[in-house]
């Protein structure tokens, strides 16, 4: 793991368009509710039998609720062998200190929620 990076430095690493992929830890059901645009939805749960799906990858940022699970899903990410030279970060304050506009996903209602989480 990298360390953490700041909202303010995912949304302008996603402004640029050549942004990091983002992994959103969170239920699926969460994640359906509101997400970053963009992001891919691996529960954490999920997350040691889907860890080859990342390989190759040049950046990640893992995003959960309050930014604490996601430090522990960066390490598991990074530690991965086909991860090695990826840049992996957790966003640090989670989705809670996320102003950008959340996207609702296909399972949801279509609202956008006062809370993603």
């Amino acid at each position: 793991m990298d360390g953490e990076i700041s909202v303010e430095e995912v949304e302008a690493l996603l402004d640029d368009g050549d942004g990091p992929r983002i992994v959103d830890i969170r239920s699926p059901g969460e994640f359906a509710r509101g997400h970053i645009p963009g992001s891919e939805n691996v529960p954490f749960g999920e997350l040691p039998d889907r860890v080859a799906e990342f390989a190759g990858a040049d950046r990640i940022v893992t995003v959960c609720p309050h930014g604490k699970a996601s430090v522990q899903a960066a390490r598991l990410i990074g530690s991965y062998e086909g991860t090695t030279d990826a840049r992996v970060e957790s966003m640090a304050g989670g989705l809670e200190a996320w102003e950008g506009n959340l996207e609702a996903g296909a399972e949801g209602d279509g609202e956008t929620p006062e809370s993603p989480f």
